[in-house]
């Protein structure tokens, strides 16, 4: 089988008990997000928003909620497009193992897009941007966003489908200065193929066309944010994942346009022509501030017949997006190991904000003939890592060899940290890249897009034991003194306010003098926190903190520090400074004015009642 339309799967997952419809009118504002969120934590159905306050236009949202409902949208193709994929990332699979293919080939050549001459679904109807449900997430987010938006543009030079990137970027359709109904803004990070194409444009002296999809059949967003290899067109990803050939066609102005979408959004980016963009509540969990990005001339809106809006919540993880993670992971298996030689496995920590926290295992074969005391082809391995895609947006990358413990599991927080700690020597193992570029969305660095990274590499027998309990004579001096354990030879203490860098810093390492002579033995990281009891109270407040609040140039400090022919290290502890900074965009906290209209649809009588 494969969806015609997002209503065919919303009516599939409704009969099959994987969907609910929310009868009462909710308002866009901030309500229908926190319903989402609730019911997402409660890893609840997907949700139909039946009435939406200030629009006619129905919405779902939380499709891809949990994994075993992801699989059931795409039981019928789900294996077919992994081989499809194991294919692409080693051909010599094929040669191997040629029947195993066979089905997934066919399903290959039926997956080329498909230009329609007549009777596309879509061209039933235009409307306003003003009259889209205008979804906002979070209390100081700068007007409605496009959550979950397929954004499309061509190559100018090699004009096409099969040229063409499809991506999801966050679309802001109203707020700031932009002229309602005219225009929108348009924000996309680093390393993303529209940022080609509108060089390219710019270059040129052109106008970018950008058509942005909503909706339409489940396998065209999860085409949208897929990490594909090179020369695989998302296009034809969307139609294989989904059974279902991509339909498009070109309007009368030249804009291409998904035949099956619910809405199609077309509009022009005209060279440097940007305007402020945000604030924005993103998945790092603090809002993205405001910045000039690229301004998008709306040209026309079009929908289909009985067309349903889909959007979804971004926010501290997890959240939709992390089980969007789980499924693409399930998908592309070990595709980015085979990429870089020697890489065994690599994981974007999710609870860390994704792009801030790498953990990584690499081979040691450089030198078989000796045993290997010190990291060595890891290092090579980290720097291709760093260098990779989106993964070179990462700040900490913790990387260990395979030969060491080949059952180490990149998705075991504890268990990583504490096989890097039993091993890594400070004075040696800590590695640098400083006033490089990070995650857009980070603002641990001095500038947007601007930061450092910092790589902790451990190979070779366990050279300590970590302290799982603190010690009873453990005595800090001011001003850090309460202390929590977070994890295995980890502590996290906190004590006064950051101020600014050239006062903490001389406060830090005053300190770390006159901690120099306690009995630091099994501990091997210091966290600096305003709130230790919160930081160390779990794994995934332990990683948030600690990574999407730090900046490792800037940020790290160690009991007996050195800088020897530039190389920085310790003698005793690393210290990580997690606490808030003046410059850091702030947190996303939730309305509770809010909270509490969604707690009255998990009475009895509510649309919510249990399912929160």
């Amino acid at each position: 089988m494969g969806y015609k339309s997002l209503r065919a799967c919303v009516d599939d997952l409704e009969q099959h008990g994987h969907l609910i419809r929310i009868k009462e009118e909710i308002d866009p504002y901030l309500e229908m997000a926190a319903i989402h969120m609730r019911v997402y934590d409660a890893q609840g159905p997907a949700l139909f928003f039946e009435n939406v306050k200030g629009s006619k236009f129905p919405a779902v949202s939380n499709l891809f909620g949990t994994l075993d409902r992801s699989r059931f949208m795409f039981r019928d193709s789900l294996d077919h497009v992994k081989k499809l994929v194991d294919v692409k990332m080693n051909p010599m699979s094929v040669l191997k193992n040629p029947f195993q293919y066979v089905g997934s080939s066919m399903v290959a050549l039926g997956a080329l897009p498909w230009k329609k001459k007549a009777g596309a679904p879509i061209l039933y109807g235009q409307t306003k941007i003003s009259e889209l449900p205008q979804i906002v997430n979070w209390p100081m987010d700068g007007g409605p966003f496009v959550t979950m938006p397929q954004v499309y543009t061509e190559d100018i030079s090699k004009p096409g489908i099969m040229n063409a990137n499809l991506g999801m970027y966050r679309i802001q359709l109203a707020g700031n200065d932009y002229i309602q109904d005219q225009e929108i803004g348009l924000h996309y990070q680093l390393h993303r193929g529209i940022g080609v194409h509108q060089t390219k444009a710019n270059q040129l002296g052109k106008p970018l066309k950008v058509s942005i999809f909503v909706g339409g059949p489940p396998s065209h967003p999860l085409s949208a944010v897929m990490p594909l290899p090179e020369g695989l067109s998302e296009m034809i990803f969307a139609g294989t994942l989904g059974n279902r050939r991509f339909r498009y066609f070109y309007d009368e102005e030249g804009f291409c346009i998904s035949a099956d979408a619910d809405f199609v959004i077309t509009g022009t980016v005209y060279p440097n022509e940007n305007k402020p963009e945000g604030p924005f509540g993103d998945h790092i969990g603090y809002y993205s501030l405001v910045h000039p990005f690229p301004l998008m001339k709306v040209h026309k809106v079009y929908h289909r017949k009985d067309p349903i809006w889909s959007f979804t919540v971004v926010g501290r993880p997890p959240q939709e997006d992390t089980s969007f993670g789980a499924l693409i992971h399930e998908i592309t298996g070990n595709a980015i190991p085979q990429q870089i030689p020697g890489l065994h496995a690599v994981h974007a920590v999710d609870p860390a904000g994704v792009h801030p926290l790498l953990f990584a295992i690499g081979s040691e074969r450089y030198t078989p003939y000796q045993k290997v005391e010190r990291p060595q082809e890891v290092l090579t391995i980290a720097n291709v890592i760093l260098g990779t895609n989106q993964l070179s947006l990462a700040k900490f990358l913790f990387i260990s060899a395979f030969e060491d413990n080949p059952k180490l599991d990149i998705h075991d927080i504890k268990g990583f940290f504490t096989h890097i700690f039993e091993r890594i020597d400070l004075t040696r193992d800590l590695h640098f890249l400083t006033n490089t570029t990070i995650d857009t969305l980070d603002y641990t660095g001095d500038g947007l897009n601007s930061g450092s990274k910092v790589t902790f590499a451990a190979v070779g027998d366990k050279k300590r034991e970590l302290i799982t309990e603190l010690p009873a004579d453990l005595d800090l001096p001011r001003p850090f003194q309460h202390a929590k354990l977070a994890l295995p030879g980890i502590i996290v203490v906190d004590g006064k306010s950051f101020s600014s860098y050239q006062e903490e810093s001389q406060a830090i390492e005053y300190w770390a003098e006159a901690a120099k002579d306690l009995n630091w033995e099994g501990i091997q990281c210091i966290v600096l926190a305003d709130d230790a009891e919160f930081v160390a109270a779990n794994e995934n407040n332990f990683v948030w903190v600690t990574f999407t609040r730090s900046n490792p140039s800037h940020d790290i400090h160690g009991i007996g520090s050195f800088t020897n022919f530039k190389h920085w290290g310790c003698t005793g502890p690393v210290i990580i400074d997690a606490r808030s900074k003046p410059h850091h965009a702030p947190d996303l906290i939730k309305d509770e004015a809010v909270e509490s209209r969604v707690d009255q649809l998990a009475a009895k009588g509510g649309s919510l009642h249990g399912i929160i």
